[in-house]
């Protein structure tokens, strides 16, 4: 039964991907944390492994979203360039301070970042103005935040990338399509990570490697990939602001649970 729960959740996650260039991961990883705790494995392992699972599937499902976006010319390569190593160096960095963290204390962190997404989806206005791009150690620096952040909670990053990329005079589609492409390098540097054996210091479920469980990636990519594609096309020619509320509300529901079980213990 949790094999079909992994595809219906790949089909979300991908169409929430194409259409917000966000990765799936806000929706991913805290389905993943209910999922596994409902099969029973502790909350210090679930967390992680949530996580990490999240971060690898977003490698499959970033590729078909950046094919579509690119294809629709809208994504600014030349800035993806200048941000990527900064995504590198922070992902990696993010990636190992949250093995480092507990399980329950990673889940409250997660939680607050939830009902952040939240707010941001209902109240953020897109500002955007007509500027020439800042400078490349600029760049840099705010692609190590969000490749930190992205690799600490598990999402593709479009959550900070797109409406940094707006704020700096990027129109929205491109500052989508873009985020979208900003992706891929925080999934792959983060799954390095999260895979490695030699940081995993707890007993783990069968079919795992490191802190990616495989039963659950392979479920998720299957459906992601081609409802990734269906998102990014929708992006271009649907009004998504219903969606967007609709899903800052999923958000903040979601993120307060969390906060409110770790409190209340």
């Amino acid at each position: 039964m949790e094999y079909v729960f992994y595809l219906g959740l790949g089909a979300v996650s991908g169409l929430i991907s194409g259409l917000f260039g966000l990765g799936g991961g806000a929706i991913i990883v805290p389905l993943l944390i209910f999922a596994f705790a409902a099969q029973g494995i502790s909350p210090e392992i679930a967390t992680h492994l949530a996580i990490g699972t999240s971060l690898a599937t977003i490698i499959i499902t970033s590729l078909s979203s950046i094919y579509t976006h690119h294809q629709k010319d809208a994504i600014r390569w030349d800035l993806v360039m200048r941000v990527a190593p900064g995504i590198i160096l922070g992902s990696a960095l993010g990636s190992v301070f949250a093995i480092s963290l507990e399980g329950l204390l990673l889940q409250l962190m997660f939680g607050g970042f939830m009902i952040f997404i939240g707010l941001q989806m209902l109240f953020y206005k897109v500002i955007s103005a007509q500027r020439p791009p800042p400078a490349a150690v600029v760049l840099a620096a705010a692609g190590t935040g969000i490749g930190g952040i992205s690799a600490l909670f598990g999402i593709g990053g479009g959550s900070l990338t797109t409406p940094f990329l707006t704020h700096v005079g990027i129109r929205i589609h491109q500052a989508v399509g873009s985020a979208a492409a900003c992706g891929l390098p925080i999934a792959l540097v983060a799954s390095l990570v999260y895979s490695s054996p030699n940081l995993v210091g707890e007993e783990l479920p069968g079919a795992s490697l490191g802190y990616i469980f495989l039963p659950a990636w392979l479920g998720i990519i299957v459906t992601s990939t081609p409802f990734a594609r269906i998102g990014a096309l929708l992006a271009h020619r649907a009004n998504e602001r219903i969606l967007k509320q609709s899903f800052g509300w999923l958000m903040l529901v979601l993120g307060v649970r969390f906060v409110w079980i770790n409190i209340s213990g």
